[in-house]
């Protein structure tokens, strides 16, 4: 099955990085957040990749196409008999990475159909900016149990607030980013059949969220896996300190 992941987007908010790259290449530690969203698909056996690609997408390419040379030490011999030799000294992933340029200024609806013809009669989509412990085999397990055409994962994320504890007006004490118990939100990580498409169309104007996942929901066809483990998404500067503070610390959940 194959898992369709959307990089297309400016990421307006965290201009600080996205100048020079799309949000998807942004780091955690040295791998951008799309390799690690990759690398949680792949931990489940997901190996076989589509890519959305819009915004600075030839970062994207580039990056994947020179892999070898990003994940390992390379000794290089200058001169006439030039030559690179490429020290494979880490663990190669086996992936397979289809990159396909869906438009600069095209909605998220508009990516989605424009890769029809490189998925199967099930296919999951996520976006190129959120990271979770997700079991992938139990969202798959309730997708294909309940039959309708889409199912999304319901999150419950951290406050992007500190939370005060207090009894009678004194402070016990502090908990920095704790988690909303109430309630979900859209935290991506779906699964659809290929009967989405016909929600969907390659007009750049055609939204995801809005208009297609809202006729999905009338006609009955939307599911929702509600995953109540940790969840995060890279959206302003503060979550990519946040997600690097996890990261360097050893406490990125995310991690298999």
């Amino acid at each position: 099955m194959k898992v369709v992941i959307l990089c297309g987007g400016m990421g307006t908010r965290l201009r600080e990085e996205t100048e020079f790259r799309p949000k998807s290449m942004v780091k955690i530690g040295t791998k951008p957040i799309l390799w690690h969203i990759m690398k949680h698909y792949a931990n489940y056996g997901f190996n076989e990749f589509v890519l959305c690609l819009g915004y600075k997408g030839e970062v994207i390419k580039e990056y994947f196409y020179h892999y070898m040379l990003h994940s390992n030490d390379v000794t290089v011999k200058l001169g006439q008999e030039g030559r690179t030799t490429i020290h494979e000294n880490h663990q190669v992933e086996d992936w397979e990475i289809t990159m396909v340029d869906t438009g600069e200024n095209a909605l998220k609806g508009s990516r989605i159909h424009k890769i029809q013809k490189y998925v199967g009669d099930d296919f999951m989509v996520t976006y190129g900016d959120g990271v979770s412990d997700i079991n992938i085999i139990e969202l798959l397990k309730f997708h294909q149990k309940h039959g309708k055409i889409g199912t999304v994962t319901g999150v419950s994320p951290r406050s992007s607030y500190g939370q005060i504890k207090s009894d009678n007006g004194r402070v016990l004490g502090f908990i920095e980013k704790p988690k909303i118990e109430e309630g979900m939100i859209n935290g991506g990580f779906f699964v659809f059949q290929k009967k989405i498409f016909e929600y969907l169309s390659s007009s750049d104007d055609c939204d995801f969220e809005i208009g297609p996942l809202e006729e999905l929901t009338k006609n009955g066809q939307f599911m929702v896996y509600h995953h109540k483990g940790d969840w995060a998404c890279m959206d302003t500067y503060r979550d990519s300190v946040f997600l690097n503070s996890l990261w360097g610390k050893g406490d990125a959940f995310w991690k298999a």
